[in-house]
């Protein structure tokens, strides 16, 4: 049963990167917490996801625009780096607490906002973007929904968004997958659940 709690959710969340770009934890961090400790569980979801970034990064890898990743890149590690380390130290209902408000209120923007992805955001708003999404990536590996729009807001062309949302989901989940090693988080014994 607990291989199944592992190989559905990661089908279906390979399934909603294919089609939006992001998501894919979102899916299995409904999942995973069941069976895992809620920071292994997002540790789990970033490395399960790793080969289908790789992939879509590389298929797209002509309209990546670094400058335009490389910046919110910076913000979004740094505030990343930091909430894994707190992620670490917070008590578990209030993790899964946290979790739960999270993705309820992804479902309720997704559900009543229809034309956040035609928006231009002003720099403060990009910013505060990266610092929330770097702030719940490095707590529950969930940081695509607004650098999605991020990044959407800033592309020309569908390619071109799929390039650099794939590309610096690639670049963050190498780094914070390598954070979360370091830090004791995946440890060897995770390896065949990845």
């Amino acid at each position: 049963m607990t291989w199944l709690l592992i190989i559905l959710p990661a089908l279906m969340a390979g399934l909603i990167q294919g089609m939006t770009g992001f998501g894919a934890v979102i899916i299995m961090m409904i999942f995973f917490p069941s069976i895992l400790p809620m920071t292994q569980a997002a540790g789990i979801g970033g490395i399960i996801m790793l080969p289908s970034e790789i992939a879509l990064a590389l298929h797209y890898r002509h309209d990546f625009k670094i400058k335009r990743v490389l910046p919110a890149l910076v913000v979004y590690a740094a505030v990343a780096t930091w909430s894994v380390q707190l992620g670490k130290v917070l008590d578990t209902h209030v993790l899964r607490l946290m979790l739960g408000v999270l993705l309820i209120a992804l479902c309720i923007y997704f559900l009543v906002s229809k034309n956040a992805d035609s928006r231009h955001y002003p720099w403060y708003v990009a910013i505060l973007f990266m610092i929330i999404s770097g702030f719940f990536s490095g707590l529950f590996g969930i940081g695509g929904p607004l650098m999605a729009l991020y990044f959407l807001s800033l592309s020309k062309s569908m390619p071109e968004y799929l390039a650099n949302v794939q590309g610096f989901f690639l670049f963050d989940g190498l780094y914070i997958t390598s954070i979360r090693v370091v830090s004791g988080i995946l440890v060897a014994r995770l390896v065949p659940i990845s």
